[in-house]
Order: structure tokens, then C-alpha cells, then sequence
């Protein structure tokens, strides 16, 4: 926690002043005692005002996976994020849909992370890991962030949409202008530059669209590429003439393809650095690697919500959710839960059944790509312990301000060799 950052005590608060929607919470890692309260005293807990409006937070593991399983009644549709959509970019994205549109948008774009095509990314994965490991400086101070987090969630972006690999740092700067709303998540991005930077993607993706329009199918075979994968369904063939979804599109394919992994890449050297015993316990047995990745990604949750809006009047655990109110789900708080997972808030490479967490959601939302994530990271720290006893962060991290992202601006860190 930034010691300089003035935290209120939430537990010397009126429950109902209690608003996890502030973005100084999460920026300044001062999250855990709102939600501990939260969850003890008043987990489906509702605030009547906000800088998004009146909302409530759902905080349990339990509930969570309740509501994020019943589409019927708690609706992703407008918008998955705590703000509402401004009116000048009104996008949208099969994510902020419900089935049976959701599930013909998704089906499209699926086969990319197909078991067949994990296994056939896997190589190329592992070189363009090698080749940025093996460009670290060694004994020097540098931005892990810049250098490692960005650069290898940026190249695959850039592979999955066939998209210019010199190019590859601009799906980064659209992923942050994307996610980086103030009206959105409460973040910093300036709303003039937003719409400006989505809309140079939208026109960058429209003129790539019609190029692969008239190439030769037959010449590109066996590409990983979404944006054929969108031209060839039947359902999103006329995408690109529906521009707002089509951007809306291209935003979640991007953030999604982005912020997870690149996170949790820089996520897990912090957690490592503030757990020696657990970092130790990885010298020592590298084969905890799979298990570690996915306590990594529960640790971080690198999406800290994500919202429904109630369908019809709903009571829920003996409050009445009213139609069309918002209804946020806090996975951090449902990983950090110790009535659903033991020993929720100690970071444990080892810890049994690991994969039993909220980051990826649950039912038909659940998170497409999250075997891609998991083998990225997994590749990722095979390399790491190959080469180096300890990746050393030498100052606190810079958080992103945001209620949604649970991200890094900056961590600096030195390597030592094995």
C-alpha cells in the first residue's frame, strides 16, 4: 500500500458510506479490509450513490458464481463494467450480450484457442519468450512491466489477428484507452484521446478486414487469424458493416487477449517477491509451475469485476434486487473469500484444487481464452526459473487506477542468474 494514500477505516464507517467502486482502492491496494467487511457483514451490499450510479456489490464466492450463472436474470446486457457506455462510442460486444446472440458471436471467434491450435501456438509462444528473456539486461535495474508484460501479450495480440508484429504496441494502446474510461472504471485516460484512439482502431481494423476480403483464402492457410475466423461464420460474415459491434468486438478480443495475462505476468513477480517462502518453494520444485499459474491468476484477478443488470425484480439472499438495477460481481472478493477457499488471503504455489477461483467467471461468460493465458504464463516462468535465481522488485509497483483492471503501470526489478 502507498503509505502516502490517507485510507479510510471501513470498519469506522456507516456500512451502507462503504463504495468499492473507487478507483484509490484498488491503485493504492487498500481493497481488502472494505471487502472483508463486506463480506462478513453485508454481502450483497447496496450503495445509492456512486460516480456510476446506484449499484450493488455482490462479494461471496458462492453468490458470485449464483448470479454469473443466470443470464436470465441478471443480464450482461448493456455493458459488463460498473459505468454505463457514453453516448458518443456506444460499442457493442458479445460479452454485453445475452444468448442466443452471445453464444452465435462467440462460437465465431472460438476456434483460435481450440485445443488443436494451443498446441500448434505453443512453439512460437515459447521462442518469442526465449527471445525477450534473452534480451533482459542482467545486475540492472528495469521496467519488468515494459519489457516482459507488455512485449509478449502484445506479440501474441498481434499474432492472433494477424496483425503487423512491428505494429503490435498499438492493440496495447487501444486495450488502455479501451479499459482506461473515467465514466467507465473511474480511470485517468482523457476522453477526447479515447474516442480518437478507438476510432483510428476501428478504421486500422476495417481496412485489414477488406484486405483479408479479397485475398486468397487458399494462400493464408492454416493462419491463426480472428479476423478470417469472424468473415467465415455465417453470423459475423457482415460484422464490419455493423461498426459499433464491430469495434465492440475487436475491444474485447483485445483487452481480453491483453490484460489477463499481462497482469498476471507482472502480478506474479510481485507475488513472489512478497512471499520469499513460496518463491523458494519454486527453486526448489519447478514443477509447481501449472499449479503456481493458477494461483497467480486467482492472487491478482486481474478483472476485479464485472457487472450484471437485474432482468425482472429478483430477491437475493433476502434483498430485493429491483429491475434494471446494476449488480456487480467483486471476484476480488470471491477469491479472497475464506468461507469458499481455505486460507484465501496467503499467496501458496502448492495450494490444493487451485484452480478453484472466480477470475475466468462462470456459465456461458467464461472467459474464451483462458487456457491461452494459463499456457502463456505457464511457458513464461519454465523460462524464467531456467534462467534466472531470482527477478528481484527493487521498488513498490505503480498501479493502474481503476475499478475494473487490477493492472501495473510500472515495476522495476533486477535479475539475477541462476
Amino acid at each position: 500500500m502507498n503509505l502516502n494514500y490517507d485510507v479510510p477505516d471501513p470498519y469506522a464507517m456507516r456500512l451502507e458510506d462503504i463504495d468499492v467502486s473507487n478507483p484509490d482502492l484498488y491503485k493504492f491496494d487498500a481493497w481488502r479490509p472494505y471487502f472483508d467487511r463486506l463480506r462478513k457483514e453485508d454481502p450483497v451490499h447496496y450503495r445509492v450513490e456512486s460516480p456510476f450510479g446506484p449499484f450493488w456489490s455482490i462479494t461471496r464466492f458462492e453468490d458470485i458464481v449464483e448470479i454469473d450463472s443466470n443470464y436470465k436474470d441478471f443480464s450482461s446486457e448493456p455493458a459488463i463494467v460498473i459505468g454505463d457506455l457514453i453516448d458518443e462510442l456506444p460499442i457493442e460486444m458479445f460479452i454485453a450480450m445475452d444468448p442466443p446472440k452471445h453464444d452465435m458471436q462467440r462460437k465465431a471467434a472460438q476456434p483460435v484457442v481450440a485445443p488443436q491450435n494451443l498446441v500448434a501456438m505453443e512453439a512460437l509462444i515459447r521462442s518469442r519468450v526465449v527471445e525477450i528473456l534473452d534480451g533482459l539486461p542482467i545486475g540492472e535495474t528495469f521496467d519488468w512491466v515494459d519489457k516482459v508484460s507488455i512485449e509478449l501479450t502484445a506479440q501474441m495480440l498481434a499474432t492472433l489477428f494477424d496483425f503487423p508484429i512491428e505494429e503490435c504496441r498499438k492493440l496495447t494502446y487501444w486495450s488502455d484507452l479501451a479499459a482506461g474510461s473515467p465514466e467507465v472504471a473511474g480511470g485517468s485516460v482523457d476522453q477526447s484521446e479515447r474516442i480518437a484512439g478507438l476510432t483510428d482502431c476501428l478504421h486500422t481494423f476495417m481496412a485489414i478486414w477488406n484486405v483479408r476480403k479479397s485475398e486468397d483464402r487458399s494462400q493464408r492457410a492454416g493462419v491463426l487469424d480472428l479476423i478470417r475466423l469472424l468473415q467465415e461464420d455465417p453470423h459475423t460474415e457482415d460484422l464490419v458493416d455493423r461498426p459499433m459491434e464491430f469495434l465492440g468486438n475487436l475491444i474485447l478480443l483485445i483487452v481480453g487477449g491483453n490484460d489477463t495475462t499481462r497482469n498476471s505476468i507482472s502480478g506474479g513477480v510481485l507475488a513472489l517477491n512478497q512471499n520469499p517462502k513460496e518463491y523458494e518453494k519454486l527453486r526448489n520444485n519447478p514443477e509447481l509451475i501449472p499449479n503456481m499459474v493458477s494461483e497467480i491468476i486467482r492472487w491478482q484477478t486481474p478483472l476485479m469485476h464485472m457487472r450484471r443488470t437485474a432482468t425482472r425484480d429478483v430477491e437475493f439472499k433476502g434483498k430485493l434486487i429491483r429491475k434494471g438495477e446494476k449488480v456487480v460481481m467483486w471476484y476480488l472478493s470471491g477469491n479472497h473469500d475464506e468461507s469458499a477457499i481455505k486460507n484465501a488471503n496467503e499467496f501458496l504455489i502448492d495450494r490444493p484444487n487451485a484452480r478453484h477461483h472466480v477470475s475466468f467467471g462462470f456459465g456461458v461468460h467464461r472467459c474464451m481464452g483462458n487456457r491461452l493465458a494459463e499456457m502463456q504464463l505457464t511457458i513464461l516462468w519454465e523460462e524464467i526459473t531456467r534462467r534466472f535465481r531470482l527477478v528481484e522488485v527493487v521498488e513498490d509497483p505503480e498501479r493502474v487506477q481503476s475499478n475494473f483492471v487490477r493492472g501495473y503501470e510500472k515495476l522495476l526489478v533486477k535479475l539475477h542468474l541462476a
